[in-house]
């Protein structure tokens, strides 16, 4: 692992619009490749967008909720699947890693469910690993499904060891120490979160787990919501609906990138190795702080479906030689 540059990308979303979406992502890809990133992070369900009208309509508006839900599926992506080939394309020709953050249709199963998921790809364009949000917070449970453990697990890179958790995920003790324990360098935390709160909990995991936190939260201005499916009358009379407030921690709890406020932008952080190991001398939590005769804690990595198949096998008939007892056998 050798000192590279990060860059947390602070954008507003193209609202219900993937092709558009992913055209910004990849404008953003190439700015931030030119700066020498060789790593860039986008918001929480920043394709198509994060629904933000659950937090405005209330459950029993069943009928407009299900047409924004329907637009939504629409609007989303499945993994492995087609959609993201411009932010591949992307990602291949800058020669970056990239962090997105998408919804994510249940290709498994129905394929009308949706997960809020942060997908990483290669600096081939490829996908290199996806983390699906294990619990969404509030309304957000009536748009998105749970993720389960299966993604609950840091990725190796040429770059370092990549954790992924979203949003308020990063308040689940646990699901950080699953990270931690697995061995962790830098930590994705794309998010809609924002405000001092926020940014306090960004700076206590970046020294808890003596690693980087790139936090990666979405703008949203009055003017970016458009007029369709009324969606501009929700939040009519407001300015700012989101404020953003991206940042970047050191192992040391220092900003050292952001916060950066109502504003699109990118923010540029060097992550140096050295910060990471020579920090947990004093603090090593899942390690010489670990204390695992005291304490035992376990992760169910494995994938949840809701159904599984089993295919019948074709019988099929084996003619065996005769033996030196003449007794032909058939099977």
């Amino acid at each position: 692992m050798n000192t590279f540059k990060l860059a947390v990308v602070q954008a507003a979303p193209v609202v219900l619009d993937r092709a558009a979406a992913l055209e910004k992502a990849a404008a953003y890809i190439v700015r931030a490749a030119r700066e020498g990133a060789k790593l860039v992070v986008f918001p929480e369900a920043y394709v198509p967008t994060y629904p933000f009208w659950v937090w405005f309509l209330a459950p029993r508006e069943h009928a407009r909720l299900a047409e924004l839900h329907a637009r939504l599926v629409e609007q989303s992506v499945s993994l492995p699947g087609p959609e993201l080939a411009p932010v591949q394309e992307a990602a291949r020709a800058a020669g970056v890693f990239v962090a997105l953050g998408v919804n994510e249709r249940n290709a498994e199963a129905s394929g009308t469910s949706l997960f809020n998921t942060v997908v990483l790809m290669g600096p081939d364009g490829e996908i290199v690993a996806k983390h699906r949000k294990l619990v969404p917070t509030g309304p957000e449970r009536l748009v998105w499904a749970q993720g389960d453990g299966s993604t609950l697990s840091p990725v190796s890179t040429p770059l370092g060891r990549f954790g992924m958790l979203i949003c308020w995920e990063n308040y689940m003790p646990l699901a950080r120490y699953a990270l931690y324990a697995q061995g962790m360098d830098v930590l994705l935390a794309p998010t809609y979160d924002e405000g001092e709160t926020a940014l306090c909990s960004v700076r206590h995991i970046a020294k808890e787990g003596r690693v980087y936190v790139a936090s990666a939260s979405l703008v949203l201005h009055v003017d970016h919501v458009p007029k369709a499916q009324g969606l501009a009358g929700l939040v009519a009379g407001r300015d700012w609906i989101k404020n953003g407030d991206s940042a970047v921690a050191a192992p040391s709890g220092e900003l050292i990138a952001g916060p950066l406020h109502r504003e699109e932008g990118i923010l540029y952080a060097d992550i140096d190795p050295v910060a990471i190991t020579g920090s947990r001398w004093n603090l090593d939590v899942a390690g010489h702080y670990a204390r695992p005769d005291v304490f035992h804690f376990g992760l169910r990595r494995r994938m949840l479906t809701p159904m599984s198949i089993e295919e019948e096998a074709e019988q099929e008939t084996v003619v065996r030689r005769p033996s030196q007892n003449a007794v032909q056998i058939l099977d």
